[in-house]
């Protein structure tokens, strides 16, 4: 009797555990009341902003390439010093295929991630094997490599003089003008859907494995997450992300070169999610836009030292915090931790 007594209060316990985690689970997967703000204030920019379509065009790609390195250093662990070889590789890939006739932008992209995540696939064995000083060697080496290959490729890839004479076709029957309004859209239209898709990983049972194997891997092996599986899975989606971003560059701006697959193209998108901070998603666009404002504004004002006062700036936020940017970075921080700290 004391026995099935103590079952059924097992049991109990159990059940109220599993319906808090589903409220708490639904509770964070629920769109909060700033994020709507967040995309009205997107979609406002392209009418309160119409001199600005290239520079937020160009925002829009950052951050979405910013927001593919968030898959996997924010929410699996896995640093990179290496990702401009996925946007590089959606970039040639994207002006390749128009040599041949394919110049439909949508197939383009889709192409464009098949050939990003086949090599995320490919390299996620070698990148995730060993401590964080072995995968930023192995992931810098590989965008060494294409950087390399594309340049001695010059017959098919334009080598340092880049891929010109792109001939990207109308989307959705709209031609990319030189003011950039149809890239601006089409850039931020694209961004918009993988955001949601990316969101929705996040906060599915696949995206909270994750952040138990970022916490503790053998945690997570010994309570049965596959951990080389989950990782393989979210470095290949990384891949994929960050070859559309590279796709969306040479589209909008109908040419590619060498520098999409340099390595200030990794740095860079570090830098935005210093800015911007990890974990969150939304880290990557905010940083993105910190960082392309910043670089426009100073370039104008002291053309040749730019670099030095964005390197300042990373100085200071690194030593003394991000708080100045704002209280939404913080805001998304704290309601994360905070669901973790519950579940845990």
């Amino acid at each position: 009797m004391n026995d099935a007594v103590q079952d059924t209060r097992i049991s109990d316990r159990i059940a109220g555990l599993r319906a808090q985690a589903v409220r708490l689970h639904d509770r964070l997967s629920s769109w909060h009341w700033s994020e709507y703000i967040f995309w009205i204030a997107v979609a406002a920019s392209y009418f309160a902003l119409p001199s600005r379509h290239l520079l937020m065009n160009e925002v829009a790609i950052l951050g979405l390439f910013s927001l593919s390195l968030d898959l996997i250093l924010g929410y699996a662990g896995v640093i990179s010093l290496g990702h401009a070889a996925f946007f590089g590789l959606g970039a040639y890939t994207a002006g390749i295929i128009t040599k041949f006739g394919v110049t439909d932008p949508l197939l383009g992209l889709g192409i464009a991630t098949i050939v990003s995540a086949g090599l995320g696939f490919a390299t996620s064995f070698l990148a995730l094997r060993g401590s964080d000083l072995t995968r930023l060697m192995v992931t810098l080496g590989v965008a060494l490599v294409l950087h390399e290959i594309a340049n001695r490729m010059g017959w098919l890839t334009g080598g340092a003089d880049g891929l010109q004479g792109m001939d990207v076709g109308p989307v959705f029957g709209f031609d990319f003008d030189i003011y950039g309004q149809v890239a601006n859209i089409y850039s931020l239209s694209v961004l918009f859907i993988l955001f949601v898709i990316a969101r929705r990983i996040v906060h599915s049972p696949f995206g909270w494995s994750l952040r138990a194997i970022r916490d503790n891997p053998l945690r997570a092996a010994a309570i049965g997450v596959p951990v080389t599986k989950r990782l393989v899975a979210v470095y290949t989606l990384s891949a994929a992300y960050a070859g559309i971003a590279g796709a969306l560059l040479a589209q909008t701006t109908q040419f590619a070169s060498l520098d999409v697959l340099a390595f200030h193209r990794s740095a860079d998108v570090l830098l935005m999610l210093t800015i911007g901070g990890v974990g969150y998603l939304y880290g990557g666009l905010i940083g993105a836009l910190v960082f392309k404002v910043m670089q426009d504004t100073l370039s104008n004002i002291t053309p040749q030292y730019w670099e030095f006062w964005i390197g300042l700036v990373l100085v200071i936020l690194v030593l003394g915090g991000r708080d100045w940017l704002g209280k939404i970075p913080a805001f998304f921080i704290r309601r994360r931790n905070e669901a973790e700290a519950k579940l845990r």
